[in-house]
């Protein structure tokens, strides 16, 4: 790799433009750029500080509950552990509705245990619309991923520390004190803000279980500014605004997180645990069982449910498979860009890395997480903005619906691809450049029979993240273009449950088969390779 390939830089510059011209359009449309004026609007204010709330609770809550749970998950060995962390890694691509629609046939007003409650002449003694079931719904999707990133932390621990705490016989309580919380300490900050961030974010959680006006984030009244209200200086101000608060929250994140300390020493997963007794394994179990019962029965709601009396009815509808067709191709058309882009960036930025130019790199493979900083309905709000000047903005709705999709799933690519990248070129570069290879003989020959199964797996989390996105769809959808989620969340707001349960059982099968398949090509691949 003599030259420094440019279709990186040509991408990043695609990339800048496209979000610096909605930028630009919100900036247009906003009446000043006195975001004082939000403070002292009582709704404003309101907005602002329930934003900041729920994400403060949600996120206390989720990763304060994480601790014991994988904590527990460290130390113990159990028949069907293996899956239970696959579900909990499913959890966080899950399509959001697909969670709310569980959720809700379990703790809504109809739910399962509101049933049951109602057999012996009692009420359910809370509701889900609100703040309650935001906080409910928040827990559900982020303790999962939130404990995978703990345990991740408390694997690194040498196995000869493990084994010196067994032979001093020291307590569950200051093995922990001194040996485990010291590493999920250096965690927490990451895996807090993290969540916070998701949480201040979160828009189709709100959106669904949000209690009218009083439990309104900041996301949903720049929907319903622009969507209800045409009130496009109000979306815009909000839009501004979100996008502000957004970049200083990523910036605290990533001051406050810290790398994991290198320990000398090896790591495997034999656990030597003195004094065991029925106590500890009990609050072990506890806490797992707990995990458990959280994440599982939603999910086994949705099949349940999604098989009823409408399912033929919902079927023989041609809306279902226009909306399922609709989904099909936007994550599809979402996940394709996303992989070949973020392939486009880490081509230019591991050359960089290479000649130790890791500044320049990280700028590069920076734009390509711009989203993390502008939410994915800021980004819409400000194309909606600009194209309604140019043409009818419901024409070209697919496009921007797949524009946005593939720059939200972007970040994952990266990520997922990045070391993968960098390690093939580490590996490969001074073999292919004595055979005179390059551009697109060396990634055919080389990069792809080495990247395939990187490369699958962040086609399956764009898949993923694409089908059961709802913030572009909100605000482009119509009757004439739907997806299987803006579906699903209109049946759900006209009380057409056992349809709805239909559409997310479908949308459950979809997330699912994708991983799935996309295993077994994983194993089909290894065992090609070793042919």
């Amino acid at each position: 790799m003599n030259t420094i390939p440019k279709i990186g830089i040509w991408v990043a510059i695609a990339i800048a433009a496209f979000v610096i011209s909605a930028l630009a359009a919100l900036l247009f449309e906003a009446p000043s750029l006195e975001l004082g004026q939000i403070w002292h609007d009582p709704y404003y204010r309101h907005v602002t500080k329930f934003s900041f709330y729920q994400a403060l609770l949600s996120s206390l809550l989720s990763v304060g509950f994480a601790i014991p749970v994988a904590h527990a998950l460290s130390r113990r060995q159990f028949r069907g552990k293996e899956i239970l962390l696959k579900l909990f890694a499913t959890t966080l691509v899950l399509p959001v509705l697909v969670g709310v629609f569980g959720l809700l046939a379990i703790y809504g007003n109809s739910g399962l245990i509101a049933q049951w409650l109602q057999s012996i002449d009692r009420t359910m003694p809370f509701s889900i619309y609100g703040l309650n079931g935001i906080l409910l719904a928040h827990v559900f999707f982020n303790l999962p991923y939130a404990s995978r990133l703990l345990l991740q932390a408390l694997d690194t621990v040498p196995s000869e520390q493990h084994k010196l705490c067994a032979h001093l016989g020291m307590s569950h309580w200051n093995k922990f004190k001194w040996v485990e919380w010291p590493r999920l300490k250096q965690q927490l900050p990451h895996v807090f803000g993290l969540v916070f961030m998701l949480c201040f974010t979160s828009f189709a959680t709100v959106m669904a279980l949000g209690g009218g006006p009083k439990s309104t984030t900041i996301e949903l009244a720049i929907y319903q500014a622009i969507k209800f209200d045409f009130d496009l200086q109000a979306g815009a101000l909000l839009a501004i605004w979100q996008m502000l608060l957004c970049a200083v929250i990523a910036f605290s994140i990533q001051r406050l997180s810290k790398p994991l300390s290198v320990s000398s020493g090896s790591i495997n997963k034999q656990l030597y645990i003195s004094n065991d007794n029925w106590l500890s394994k009990g609050w072990d179990s506890f806490w797992i069982m707990v995990a458990l019962l959280l994440v599982l029965p939603p999910l086994v709601m949705v099949i349940i449910s999604g098989i009823n009396s409408q399912l033929p009815v919902v079927l023989m509808d041609n809306r279902f498979w226009l909306a399922l067709w609709s989904s099909l191709k936007v994550a599809s058309l979402a996940s394709i860009i996303a992989v070949v882009v973020g392939v486009s960036i880490l081509t230019t930025s591991r050359v960089l890395r290479l000649r130790s130019q890791h500044r320049h790199a990280d700028q590069i493979e920076l734009m390509g997480t711009i989203i993390l900083v502008t939410p994915g309905l800021v980004v819409s709000t400000g194309l909606f903005l600009l194209l309604r000047n140019f043409t009818d903005v419901f024409s070209v709705a697919g496009v921007v619906v797949v524009l946005v999709n593939a720059l939200m799933a972007l970040p994952y690519v990266i990520k997922t691809l990045a070391q993968p990248m960098l390690h093939i070129a580490q590996q490969y570069q001074y073999v292919c450049a004595s055979l005179g290879m390059k551009g697109w003989q060396r990634f055919k020959v080389v990069e792809l029979r080495a990247l395939r199964k990187p490369m699958a797996h962040a086609f399956a989390i764009s898949f993923m993240f694409s089908i059961g996105d709802l913030s572009a769809i909100a605000l482009f959808g119509s009757q004439e273009f739907r997806t299987l989620p803006l579906y699903l969340f209109q049946l759900l707001g006209s009380y057409q449950m056992e349809a709805a349960a239909v559409v997310s059982v479908t949308l459950l099968l979809l997330s699912v088969s994708c991983f799935a398949i996309m295993e077994t090509l994983f194993k089909s691949n290894a065992s090609v390779d070793k042919c």
